[in-house]
């Protein structure tokens, strides 16, 4: 982090609202930290506040309210990878948001641009891409692999050496036994145990 990070959150609904309370559980932790506001495009929210938080404006106006980065509260995978990658060609920075309540193994690489929720476990020799979910008390065991853009809803576990592709989503309580591996955008449906490769 930079001495002083101000981070904008894009969607201010309920995963945007699970973002900013990361970055305020950090900021308590003793991160120079805070958020700057909420950027949504429903226009019935701007000027309200969420979490004591202000609800500033549209997604387009980011530009005109300072910060150094930006997170995206937008559980929907696609939508998610589409305002990142335009929000990238336009120069912005993105934050990493890692919950004080989360196990992060001591190697893990972190691309920017993703969140660790409260409960998740991430062992050692992961990887994890950009504009990623780990989502609530989820796991990630050793030496997975998971590429940009993905989902890991809450309370889903990967055994070890699973290879997770763009845009894939793990529903919640999902099960992936290691060495599998999840084509792109494929989803693992909520309570399913994958037990071989899915296309």
């Amino acid at each position: 982090m930079t001495p002083h990070e101000s981070i904008i959150i894009i969607g201010a609904g309920g995963h945007g609202q699970v973002i900013a309370d990361i970055i305020l559980s950090m900021r308590d932790g003793g991160h120079a930290i805070e958020v700057a506001g909420f950027l949504d495009d429903n226009g019935s929210l701007w000027g309200k506040s969420a979490l004591g938080l202000p609800i500033l404006s549209g997604v387009s106006r980011y530009a005109e309210f300072p910060h150094t980065s930006i997170l995206l509260g937008i559980g929907d995978n696609a939508i998610r990878k589409r305002i990142y990658e335009r929000l990238l060609a336009a120069g912005e920075r993105f934050a990493t948001a890692i919950h004080p309540r989360a196990t992060v193994g001591r190697d893990v690489v972190l691309v920017p641009g993703s969140a660790v929720c409260a409960g998740v476990v991430v062992n050692p020799g992961a990887r994890i891409g950009a504009n990623c979910i780990l989502n609530t008390s989820s796991s990630v065991d050793h030496h997975c692999q998971i590429a940009d853009h993905v989902h890991i809803a809450p309370g889903a576990h990967l055994g070890g050496e699973v290879q997770v592709e763009e845009g894939v989503l793990v529903g919640i309580g999902a099960t992936i036994s290691p060495r599998c591996r999840l084509g792109s955008w494929s989803i693992a449906g909520a309570g399913a145990v994958v037990i071989r490769d899915v296309p």
